[in-house]
This record gives C-alpha cells, sequence and structure tokens, in this order.
C-alpha cells in the first residue's frame, strides 16, 4: 500500500512553479553547503552582519535557480528536462570532488578536467564516489527526468521570472557594502557555487580555446652560430615538488644517486602555475604573457635543430616538428622496455642523437612520474623504497603518510631516471651535452587538507608552485653564472633562453637576463 501511494504521488502532476521551487532548494541544500560554509567562516562582518549575509545569499541564489529551472523547463520541455538532470549529475560530482580534495571548480579546475586523459582520470573513481553520485546525482536527476510537470501560460513566465530577477537585484543591493568581501574571494565563491562555476567557467574555457587556435606569433629569425656538435636533453617533470627532493634539504634521501654528483647544478625555482598546461607552456615560451608565442620546440626546429619530443603525458602547448612521439609509440620501438613507466621516454636516447644528421639536438621528455592521484602506479617495484603505501589519493587521505611514501617513491624513480640519463650523456664525448630537469608544477600531499594541484596561483599553497630545477652539462661546455649574477629565486622562462645558449642559437629574441649561462 505505501509503494502504491508513493507511486501515485510521483505520478501527479506538480506546477511548473512548484517545480521550480523544489529544484532551487534542492540545488540550494544537495549541492552548495561547502560555498555557504567559505562565506561564513571567512566574513568580517558581525555575528548579526554575517546572518543577513548569509540569509540575502540564500535568497539570491534560490531566486536565480528558480529563473532559471523555470526557463529552462517552459522554454525546452524535454530538452530542460535532459539539462537539469546533467546538472544534477555534474553537481554531485563537482561537490564530491570539493568537499574529498578541497578544489575549487573554477577555469583551472575544468582545463584540467578537459586535459585530462582517461587512464589518470580513473584514478579518481570509487566506490565512494559512484555512492555519492548516486545519491546526490542520479536520484534529483531521475526525479527531474520523470516528475509530471502542469507548464502553465506565458504570462505566468514574465511575472515569476520577472520577480525572481527583481528579488535577486533588490538584494544585491542591499549588501552593496559587500562588495569588497566578494571582489577579495570572487575566486573561490565562484569556485565553490553550483552550477554556476562549471557552466561560467566552461564558458571561459572555450573562448580560451578559441583564441589559442590561432597562429602562434613568431619568433624573429633566427641562425645557429657554430657547427659544434651539442645535445640538450630537456625533462619536464610533472608534479615533481621541491619538498620532497633530497637535494634541497629533505629529510629522506629520494636522491641517493644524484646527490652524488658533484657538477650538478640546483637551483631555487618557482611554476608560473600549478597545472600542466600553463606551466609547460612557461617553460618552452620566452617570456611570461597570455599570448602564444613560438615555442622553443618549433622555434628550434624552424632554425635547423634537430628536435624531438617524447610524451607520455598531455596538456603541453601546440607543438610543430616532425618527431612528436607518445609512449605507447616508444612502446612499439622499443618492445623490451615497459612502457607503462617513464621509463620508455629514454630508451635509445644515445642512438637517437648519434643517428643525427644535425650537429644541434633537442630532445624534449615531457613525464608523468608524479602526477597523482595513483602515485604508486607511476614506478616499477623495485623503487617502492618507503612502504607501505596509499594506492591512491582518496585512501591517502585517511593516512597521509601512505601517500607520502608512494610520492616519494616517485622521485627516487625521477632520480634513477636523470642519473642514467647523465651517465648516458657523459660517455658520449665527442659531443657537448646538457641534462635540464624542471617540473610544470608542484604537488599538495595533505598540507591544510589539501590535496593534488590546479588551485589558481592566488590561492595555491608553496609545495604546488616551488618547483626542483636541475641542471647538468658536459665538461668545457657552458660556463654558468654565479649565485650573485642571477636572482635568488628563478622562473620557468629560465628554459628557452638558456637553451638558445646552449644550441649556439643566435637570435634577437634572446634575453641574457634570463640565461643561466655565461
Amino acid at each position: 500500500m505505501r509503494y502504491d501511494k508513493m507511486k501515485k504521488l510521483l505520478r501527479k502532476p506538480i506546477s511548473l512553479f512548484v517545480f521550480s521551487c523544489i529544484v532551487s532548494i534542492g540545488t540550494l541544500l544537495l549541492y552548495n553547503i561547502p560555498f555557504f560554509r567559505y562565506v561564513a567562516d571567512n566574513s568580517n562582518e558581525s555575528v548579526g552582519g554575517r546572518i543577513f549575509l548569509l540569509t540575502s545569499l540564500v535568497v539570491i541564489m534560490l531566486a536565480l535557480n528558480f529563473m532559471m529551472t523555470y526557463l529552462l523547463m517552459f522554454l525546452m520541455r524535454i530538452v530542460g528536462r535532459i539539462l537539469l538532470a546533467i546538472f544534477s549529475i555534474i553537481n554531485a560530482t563537482a561537490v564530491y570532488f570539493i568537499i574529498t580534495y578541497s578544489v575549487m571548480i573554477d577555469a583551472t579546475t575544468i582545463e584540467n578536467v578537459f586535459n585530462t586523459r582517461y587512464s589518470e582520470a580513473s584514478g579518481f573513481f570509487s566506490w565512494g564516489l559512484w555512492l555519492f553520485i548516486l545519491v546526490f546525482g542520479v536520484v534529483p536527476a531521475l526525479w527531474c527526468l520523470l516528475q509530471p510537470v502542469v507548464f502553465g501560460k506565458a504570462k505566468k513566465l514574465a511575472v515569476y521570472c520577472g520577480s525572481s530577477l527583481v528579488i535577486a537585484l533588490v538584494v544585491s543591493l542591499a549588501n552593496f557594502n559587500q562588495t569588497l568581501f566578494i571582489s577579495q574571494h570572487d575566486t573561490e565563491l565562484g569556485g565553490l557555487l553550483q552550477p554556476w562555476s562549471y557552466l561560467v567557467n566552461t564558458c571561459r574555457i572555450a573562448s580560451f580555446s578559441i583564441d589559442e587556435q590561432a597562429e602562434e606569433i613568431k619568433l624573429p629569425d633566427a641562425k645557429i652560430a657554430d657547427n659544434d656538435k651539442a645535445v640538450v636533453v630537456l625533462v619536464i617533470g610533472e608534479s615533481a615538488r621541491k619538498a620532497n627532493f633530497q637535494l634541497y634539504g629533505y629529510k629522506r634521501d629520494t636522491n641517493p644517486l644524484l646527490s652524488k654528483l658533484q657538477d650538478l647544478k640546483v637551483y631555487e625555482a618557482t611554476s608560473c602555475a600549478t597545472y600542466t598546461t600553463a606551466g609547460s607552456k612557461a617553460i618552452l615560451e620566452p617570456k611570461d604573457s597570455g599570448d602564444l608565442y613560438e615555442l622553443l620546440p618549433n622555434y628550434a626546429f624552424r632554425t635547423g635543430v634537430d628536435v624531438a619530443w617524447r610524451t607520455s603525458n598531455w596538456g603541453e602547448p601546440p607543438i610543430h616538428i616532425d618527431e612528436y612521439l607518445t609512449d605507447d609509440e616508444l612502446g612499439d620501438q622499443y618492445p623490451d622496455v615497459d612502457k607503462d613507466y617513464d621509463g620508455i621516454l629514454f630508451a635509445g636516447i644515445r642512438q637517437r642523437i648519434e643517428s643525427s644528421k644535425s650537429n644541434k639536438v633537442l630532445i624534449i621528455l615531457h613525464t608523468s612520474t608524479s602526477h597523482g592521484p595513483k602515485y604508486a602506479d607511476k614506478y616499477p617495484m623495485e623503487y617502492e623504497v618507503y612502504k607501505p603505501v596509499a594506492r591512491n589519493v582518496e585512501e591517502g587521505e585517511k593516512n597521509v603518510g601512505l601517500l607520502v611514501n608512494a610520492y616519494d617513491n616517485t622521485i627516487r624513480y625521477t632520480d634513477f631516471l636523470l642519473d642514467n640519463l647523465i651517465s648516458t650523456l657523459r660517455a658520449m664525448t665527442d659531443w657537448k651535452s646538457a641534462m635540464i630537469f624542471i617540473s610544470d608544477h608542484g604537488e599538495s600531499l595533505g598540507e591544510n587538507k589539501m590535496f593534488m594541484h590546479g588551485l589558481p596561483m592566488k590561492l595555491a599553497p608553496k609545495e604546488q608552485y616551488e618547483i626542483p630545477f636541475l641542471v647538468w652539462t658536459s665538461e668545457n661546455f657552458r660556463s654558468y653564472k654565479t649565485k650573485d649574477e642571477l636572482p635568488a629565486v628563478l622562473e620557468q622562462h629560465y628554459i628557452f633562453h638558456s637553451v638558445l645558449n646552449l644550441l649556439s642559437i643566435d637570435s634577437p629574441a634572446y634575453n641574457k637576463d634570463f640565461d643561466i649561462f655565461k
């Protein structure tokens, strides 16, 4: 009997007004508690002022969500239902990641979503995630799809939506004195507000993507100044943070091999961003700019350098060279090397250099060694020195020490790869050679309950932007500038100009102030 009553209740039509009210209230209660918690924790108002601000935000949110729901349903009918159902599932997913990983759904996060492959995204899948989405996403979505609705006349549309807009505007004006608070916290507030966070930021990313499709700004023509045989191997690290490198004073011996090298230079450095696309772009461009200038591999290739790009990663800016190889393609070339780890990128390096028909060679290795959430999957078992390990970030939340163990093992594996590369280059006495390692960004490992990376720079903790910058050169290749001739902390743009120097590329784009060599 109770089931029959419930079935009849669900089949009973309700007015579009009631439907929109339910959706609006449900959106507030199910998906926006982190937003209100942030406002309550960060407002400097008195208790009374804080209550007034929170109440005002509740009214504004209810009014705007009501208006959006009413418009979608009245104007789009079935399509509107489908969109609301999709919003419910995305809202639930967004809130899960906000709660679990302390992320914010800003433009950076959305760009990371679009630039993440399934192999990495699957690392976030867990029973907790699926259960959360089922309860807070799928169930509300089914209700939006199945609940009968009486739509009413267009006159009511104008009255209800117009009234909602007026209410939102009046309450906003009543809080005009909160303009400073909102401007100071606009990134956080926008990143926690569902569904507006991902809707607005997806539109922003789409706009950015259209802009980036424009042809890159060509740099002035350059020329190679000598015929000396020189090779530079640039290794772009992924999510490698300075704090966990023994070379920078970390208490664990995460660099047992590199720490023994007397001719390895170790620089203090910071990244220009906390996510791969912007971080790798900064490494490859001549200066800090929102424009898309010709990148280092493209420029060197156009100038006559033999350039190869090898990657197990993604998200880099446009690369226009003849030899661009993924880990899968390299696995086909070197079947004896396990392509599941970044060692595949280093396979056959000596043969590749010595077979070049050019006297200038640039090889860029874009790794993924320290990328989460499954750090423990990024290295062969023989490099699992620190045990036990958390298999993913979600498991690591319960015991951060286990997560750090897994992450530190990725740094040990990086240490082996770089040391082996240096040994290879050192043995090539016919070539002047250099190895440069720099990370695209850092990583949070539970500090202040933050994990992974991708926070906006103004909010990011230092763990997400303090990065390792390591340089080795063969004997008598180039003279290094002294510490007094360089800033205390270098930025990623030093790579572009230092590599031009190493490859003897004479260019008007070269800036000696951003070169670590004399």
